[in-house]
């Protein structure tokens, strides 16, 4: 009976330790969550696919360069309760993307919203930056 347990425990242990990074990498640290910039681009590449669809795009930056963008949303099923679909793009289509862009500099972004040629926009989902607390808000 005890080296059931101590068994069933270890198994238990090890779920938990394996399953901490999954929930890891769902965070907004790597985004600047405070500032959105809009950048027009032709698509590329629309990966749709979990765990998070993918919209790759080529957009030209002020000094005339060509700057290969990937920009990710939530998973297909999320993302089709808002309008999106697997057709929603194609290669060529010039969009305008919305998005918050990674602290490093680096062109990879989370789409805030996506307005098509056609006037269509298609809301992204970004989660909100929590607003810092200090310890000073908690004193009565």
């Amino acid at each position: 009976m005890k080296g059931k347990f101590l068994t069933v425990f270890a198994l238990g242990i090890s779920v938990l330790i394996l399953a901490l990074p999954s929930l890891a990498h769902h965070g907004n640290a790597a985004y600047d969550t405070e500032h959105k910039i809009t950048v027009k681009g032709t698509v590329v590449q629309w990966l749709w696919a979990n765990p998070h669809c993918v919209l790759q795009f080529d957009a030209t930056d002020d000094s005339g360069q060509v700057v290969h963008w990937g920009a990710e949303t939530e998973n297909a099923t999320t993302m089709t309760h808002s309008g999106w679909s697997k057709q929603a793009f194609k290669p060529g289509d010039e969009v305008t993307v919305t998005m918050i862009t990674v602290k490093n500099g680096k062109p990879i972004g989370r789409i805030v919203e996506v307005l098509l040629p056609n006037g269509q926009k298609l809301a992204g989902r970004v989660i909100p930056a929590l607003p810092a607390v200090k310890p000073e808000d908690y004193k009565q």
